[in-house]
């Protein structure tokens, strides 16, 4: 049977450092999410509003962040905003940032869309019945809009958390950093240690996000 270099993982602590840079990740991405999710929502709605500096400014600000790469953006944060204000962020608060930042362009684009997907006939109709404006979002509008949002909102989750595999680039002590760690502190007594230790991130990594990718889906179905 070939050496997987499985064996390193149970040598002290290594498998449980693997979990803890595993909660890191989903610390990270949780946090960010629960951050975007509710600005996303208010970008979404001013994105649609006429007015041409609030579409303008928000059109900017969703395209900044798309253009820009994530790694960019966490050496920006982390290293160039220390100095220019003089502050001291660490690597893990610069992370949820990045990522409520990148989350929230991402968001208020996906309302922006479920918004403008509902037929203009129905809140002319509902208009037409005598429904005040607010009764018209309340019922019509918004039940409509989180149909749609909800599965797409937790498939942003599954995204987020691969994602922050770039935080180990500014010391973030994730997954990624710390199967890194292990493979170089057994490089010698175990060559083939890093197919092992990849290989268990991965794992790792697919039991963390298939269930929210098999909720989103489920949901999808269920809503179309």
């Amino acid at each position: 049977m070939p050496d997987l270099g499985l064996e390193v993982l149970w040598k002290g602590r290594n498998f449980v450092r693997l979990l803890g840079g595993l909660w890191t990740a989903l610390r990270i991405s949780l946090l960010a999410v629960s951050i975007s999710i509710p600005l996303g929502m208010l970008l979404g709605m001013l994105m649609t509003r006429n007015n041409l500096v609030l579409v303008v400014l928000t059109r900017f600000y969703l395209e900044f962040i798309r253009v820009m790469p994530q790694m960019v953006l966490l050496f920006l944060v982390f290293f160039g905003t220390t100095r220019w204000f003089g502050w001291n962020l660490d690597g893990e608060l610069s992370s949820v940032i990045v990522f409520s930042l990148w989350g929230t362009a991402e968001m208020g684009d996906l309302v922006r869309g479920a918004l403008i997907s509902i037929p203009a006939q129905q809140t002319e109709s509902a208009a037409a019945l005598g429904m005040t404006r607010p009764q018209i979002l309340r019922h019509i509008v918004l039940p409509q809009t989180l149909r749609r949002l909800i599965p797409l909102s937790i498939n942003l989750i599954t995204r987020m958390i691969k994602t922050t595999s770039l935080v180990l680039m500014i010391g973030v002590v994730e997954m990624l950093k710390v199967s890194q760690q292990i493979i170089e502190a057994n490089r010698m007594s175990s060559p083939n240690a890093a197919f092992g230790v990849y290989l268990t991130v991965f794992l790792l990594y697919f039991l963390a996000c298939w269930p929210i990718s098999l909720l989103s889906k489920t949901l999808e179905k269920r809503w179309s």
